[in-house]
């Protein structure tokens, strides 16, 4: 069985990769894995403040990967795997990856302008060094052909 990862967040590159990976595990027999990432806070506020600040950017994370399975569910893709890491973007993708091996291809979202993004930029450098392929999905692109494509 074929499984993309997505690494999700709020913005539309998001979203249309999603979008893709939904297309291509429909068209496949396969499975969308949702990753969403909790950044480390910058600062360290006074004990109980910093619990909080991080628990309600989990429970972000979590209400937005809920949300993402629950349109993958309504348009008949398989229940996605979710996971809510926090840390530094790129390492937590990669200790993803090597703890499952059954991802196929990494799937990613570039900005429809403006630069790539950290993500797109970190593993579209070193994608020959990865377990599996790498995704990347354009921004500009229509609804039409991003169907076409998956």
């Amino acid at each position: 069985m074929r499984v993309y990862l997505v690494i999700m967040d709020e913005t539309e590159e998001a979203s249309t990769a999603l979008r893709f990976a939904a297309s291509r595990a429909a068209r496949t027999g396969g499975q969308v894995h949702l990753l969403a990432l909790v950044p480390r806070q910058q600062f360290v506020a006074f004990g109980g403040i910093q619990a909080t600040i991080e628990e309600e950017a989990r429970a972000r994370a979590e209400a937005l990967v809920t949300s993402a399975a629950g349109s993958l569910l309504s348009d008949g893709v398989a229940a996605p795997a979710i996971a809510v890491r926090q840390g530094e973007g790129v390492s937590v993708i990669k200790e993803y990856l090597s703890e499952h091996p059954e991802v196929s291809a990494l799937v990613l979202g570039a900005a429809a302008s403006g630069g790539p993004g950290p993500l797109v930029s970190h593993f579209a450098g070193v994608s020959g060094q990865l377990p599996c392929p790498v995704y990347i999905i354009p921004g500009g692109i229509g609804a039409a052909d991003l169907e076409r494509l998956g």
